[in-house]
């Protein structure tokens, strides 16, 4: 039997940091970014999808070209660049903190056959943390790479990897021993 792939999404990294928690924000971003670098290295080179899903900025196009060409001209494009998509990456639109709400994401990881998802990008006590527990009642295996993860609040965040931890059955581990397994 083929073995089912799992997938990384790579959450709201793709930022204007235009917004009032941008300062609080960035220095933990540039924490994440080796863990984030990695953890798509890894993908990549498995063969596993790489999904980013991301805000609009509130301009409701559906497009990711333009959301990444925005977020390379924001103040912060040193936090982008090095993880910007490539060709082959896929893209979800979001509107709110959940990449599961509202969003084609849950049809794409079926059809993908995913049965296991990898988390990363920023916020851990928003987005993450909301994404995780929206894969977790759609009974997807979740992992947060906890290296690969921003904060605006370290004690918020802290108590949100315990929370995935406890009530979701989330695998909380370093971007470097996690591993994927790709499409067949």
């Amino acid at each position: 039997m083929a073995s089912r792939p799992d997938a990384l999404l790579v959450i709201d990294m793709l930022n204007t940091y235009e917004h009032e928690d941008a300062d609080a924000l960035a220095p933990s971003v540039r924490k994440a970014l080796p863990g984030i670098r990695t953890l798509l290295e890894r993908a990549r080179a498995d063969g596993a999808p790489v999904i980013y899903v991301n805000d609009n900025f509130g301009q409701w196009r559906s497009h990711h070209g333009e959301i990444l060409r925005a977020a390379l001209a924001g103040r912060h494009a040193d936090l982008v660049e090095p993880i910007a998509p490539d060709e082959d990456d896929l893209f979800v639109v979001k509107a709110r903190h959940s990449a599961f709400f509202e969003t084609p994401l849950g049809y794409l990881l079926e059809q993908l056959g995913v049965v296991r998802v990898v988390l990363c990008g920023q916020v851990t006590e928003q987005c993450v943390l909301y994404s995780a527990l929206d894969a977790h009642i759609r009974h997807l295996d979740v992992v947060v790479a906890a290296d690969a993860v921003a904060h605006i609040d370290a004690d918020l965040a802290d108590a949100a990897v315990r929370m995935m931890e406890r009530n979701m059955a989330v695998e909380v581990l370093p971007a470097r021993d996690i591993g994927f397994a790709a499409r067949p």
